[in-house]
Order: structure tokens, then sequence, then C-alpha cells
């Protein structure tokens, strides 16, 4: 009894009541308990000296590092901690920038600081990734799987909407697929002067294998392979602070699909990008990513298609 009360005060301090909790050793008055591994584990040795004692009632957890799943080989983890803003994500932080060994060691600090003032981006960049509109799914090819008519309805409406947000947009971007193309010069026609850009890197694809599985969609290991490389050099290529040398704020367009978007939000956020599936995504909706020039990167929205009228909305 004394044990479940020590546990029970201890987890709802910590915020863990009504989760499952894995200890690796709970120490109550005298008495220590040292948790075995169930996968064959060997239990201590009798005559090594005993493990150091904790205060009596005291939880302690694994550390972060053994709780996260190993990394893919195209993707890198600061010290496997789990919650940790890696800064210089996008390779762009000041102070990776210059090599510090040139450093003048008369001036110091100051030519230091001067230096990282040059390198350090001054703009925010605004990303709007837009997943397109409703198609032909019995298309065979990429080229049959056109948009329905509700899909050329859905990315009118979608391009009323970006066009009443009042911003000017440098450029769209957009996957060279058939109906990502079409969404891209349907929505254009309301952003009249804006360049177009086609891309293979934002095709559909599996970019990831996702966590937890899904039993009725399993693309073959080798898809992931190949797809997963292209979409993170899709990610490394478009997702990252401002170039030192843009003074203004910039606002993007990139016309895409639904695999591509979760996964780019999850890359961008630093979460587990394996939990990207977890996301839904409608038609010709809007997702909006901000990144500060300090590298901070905020989500202002997710998949939002609230201008569409709801017998519009549709999420094939």
């Amino acid at each position: 009894m004394a044990f479940r009360r020590v546990l029970a005060v201890t987890a709802a301090a910590c915020g863990l009541a009504g989760g499952s909790v894995l200890l690796s050793s709970v120490a109550i008055g005298k008495q220590q308990q040292v948790a075995v591994s169930k996968a064959g584990g060997d239990a201590p040795d009798p005559a090594s000296p005993p493990p150091p004692a904790s205060p009596p009632g005291l939880l302690l957890l694994p550390s972060p590092a053994a709780s996260c799943p190993a990394a893919p080989g195209w993707l890198e983890r600061n010290n496997g901690a789990c919650g940790y803003w890696d800064s210089n994500w996008d390779r762009r932080e000041p102070v990776a920038l210059i090599n510090l060994k040139k450093k003048n060691e008369e001036t110091g600090e100051q030519e230091l600081s001067s230096r990282l003032d040059h390198y350090r981006a001054k703009a925010t960049r605004h990303i709007f990734l837009i997943r397109h509109s409703q198609y032909n799914l019995d298309g065979r090819s990429d080229k049959d799987r056109t948009l329905t008519q509700l899909g050329r309805e859905q990315a009118e409406l979608t391009g009323k909407r970006l066009a009443s947000l009042g911003l000017k947009f440098d450029k769209i971007v957009h996957s060279s697929m058939t109906r990502a193309s079409e969404t891209t010069n349907i929505i254009s026609k309301h952003l009249p002067g804006v360049k177009k850009v086609s891309t293979d890197l934002l095709c559909e694809g599996a970019p990831i294998e996702p966590n937890p599985p899904i039993s009725h969609w399993k693309p073959e290991a080798v898809q992931y392979y190949e797809d997963g490389a292209r979409i993170e050099a899709a990610f490394r290529n478009y997702i990252h602070r401002a170039d030192i040398k843009q003074e203004e704020d910039s606002y993007e367009i990139f016309v895409c699909h639904a695999n591509v978007i979760r996964y780019i939000v999850c890359r961008a956020l630093q979460f587990p990008p394996e939990g990207w599936l977890r996301m839904s995504l409608n038609n010709g909706s809007i997702t909006h990513l901000v990144i500060r020039p300090s590298g901070r990167v905020a989500l202002r929205m997710l998949g939002d298609t609230g201008f569409m009228p709801p017998e519009k909305i549709t999420r094939t």
C-alpha cells in the first residue's frame, strides 16, 4: 500500500497521472527494487556494489535518449533527445557559417559579433502549402488524373482566398504532377503576375514509414527509400530561413500533395517525421508556416478549408 501511495503521489506531481510509467528504480525507505529487462537481461551480481540509494519515494524515469526511436539515415537528431530544438536545423545559423579559427585574437569578441551580424537573416519567410484539388482517381497514369469539376471549383475558391489575403506573393512553386499543375493554373488566375515554377521534388510519394502503421496502405520498402530521399531533398531545398541578402519578408506558395505537406510540417516543427500520417488534409486546403530570421518556426494554419462551403469540401 505504501508503494502504491508513493507512486500515485509522485506520478501526479510529474503530470503523469493516468499514463503508463516505466520505473528504472523505486526506493522506499531502506528497501530498493531494481528493474531487470524482460528481454532476458541478467540480474545484478550479488558481489557487485549496490547502486546508489535514492531518496524515499523518488521516481526515476529513463533518459529521453532511451525512449526516442532511431532516426532514418537522412535525418539528424541532436544527442537523440526528444523535445530538443536544433537552432541550426537548416544549417543557416550565423555561427555555423563562419570559420571561428580565423578569428582575430586582437579584436576578439567585437570582430566575432560583427561577423555574426553579417551572416544573420533579416527577413521572415511565409510558406503557404496548398494541397491540390479533387482529381479523377480512376486515371491509369498521371496525365489521366485530371481535376474533377468539383476539383476545379475548389481551386477557384482557394485562389480567391489567397488573393483576399492582400499579400504580395513572390512565386508559386508546384509539383509537376497533373493534378498539382492544374490546381496551380487555376489559382494563378487570381494572382496575376506571380511567376510559376514546376519541380519534380514536390511530387507525391511515400516520405517515411509511418508510426503507427496502417493496414490499407503499405508501399514497398524501396518506395520509402526512393521517395523519402526526394521529399527530404524538397524540404531542405525549400524550407529554411531567409537568405542573408533578403531584406523584406516574403510570401511563397507551394502547390503539392498531402503526404509531402504533412512530412514537411513535421520536419519544420522538428516533430518525429514518422507521425506524418496522423494528420489529414482536405483538397485545396491551405497550410501556413512562418520561418523567422532566428530560425524559429511557427505553424499558423494546418489544412484550412474554412473558406469553402461544406458541400465543396473533400479529402480524396
